[in-house]
């Protein structure tokens, strides 16, 4: 699926070290996906506005600060193994019910989006849960769906034991077998396509890296990093090892790419603000 011209440019500038990406990079990549140049720069011109890109005095553009919570949130996918640890039972929550939310629309979204980045999903209306798994203390989970855009008030806390019912329900959350299998068709898809890159024309690898590598990452980031029993972790973590592989190649790719316009070097990875 070819990227719209918001999200190629997120995408590309999301890649950026340090500094900032002239607009004929910009320009140039979505050539690549038959995106044209006034569409890329009309949607640069929307992206400002909105705070989600920012421009220095040369006209080059970096990711804004409106993006920076979720880019954070994305440029961690190489240490997802990091982000958990052992499951003893216990559960996350997120009591939304009788908080004000923040107005408008795109403020709801980005409460619901947060949660879901971060793994939690509705067992009762207005009753969010996951399981405790994660590596971070509950102070910095709070703070990150803060940032994520949950609306101040919201209570986060732990649940040390659920009853029986309720565990049963809570468990049947995620769709466990559908995560596996997708894990395992990625796994797939990666080692495939590592193997004919070299093969393929410049444009076609740069393509068919960019796509494939991204539709990985946000796999891995929307990912709710289910503990076992739950979910078979061994297989996410294989997932994990064969995109870190893949992104060395991709990287490879698109440096000869942006050496053309004596642009920024692209770091490895293809964080992706669009997974959420």
């Amino acid at each position: 699926m070819s990227p719209t011209p918001k999200t190629l440019i997120l995408e590309l500038l999301s890649t950026l070290r340090e500094g900032a990406m002239p607009v004929r990079v910009l320009v140039a990549g979505g050539e690549l996906f038959g995106i044209a140049e006034n569409s890329v720069r009309v949607t640069l011109a929307r992206l400002h506005r909105s705070g989600l890109v920012e421009r220095d005095r040369r006209a080059r553009y970096r990711l804004g600060n409106a993006a920076a919570a979720v880019q954070r949130r994305v440029a961690c996918w190489r240490r997802l193994d990091d982000r958990v640890r052992l499951w003893e039972g216990g559960w996350l929550a997120a009591h939304t019910a009788g908080v004000r939310p923040l107005p408008g629309r795109a403020a709801r979204r980005r409460q619901t989006r947060g949660l879901r980045l971060l793994g939690f999903r509705e067992l009762k209306p207005g009753l969010a849960v996951r399981p405790d798994n994660l590596a971070a203390p509950i102070q910095e989970i709070r703070a990150e769906l803060q940032a994520l855009g949950l609306a101040p008030g919201i209570p986060v806390f732990a649940v040390a034991h659920l009853d029986a019912h309720h565990e049963m329900q809570a468990r049947r959350l995620w769709d466990a077998e559908t995560l596996v299998d997708g894990y395992r068709a990625s796994c797939e898809a990666l080692r495939r396509s590592a193997a004919r890159l070299g093969r393929l024309e410049q444009d076609e690898a740069l393509v068919e890296s960019f796509q494939l590598g991204g539709r990985v990452i946000r796999q891995l980031v929307l990912d709710p990093l289910l503990p076992e029993p739950i979910v078979a972790a061994k297989q996410r973590s294989a997932l994990l090892s064969a995109m870190l592989r893949y992104d060395r190649l991709g990287r490879a790719c698109w440096t000869g790419f942006l050496k053309r316009f004596d642009g920024p070097e692209r770091r490895p990875g293809w964080a992706r603000e669009q997974a959420a």
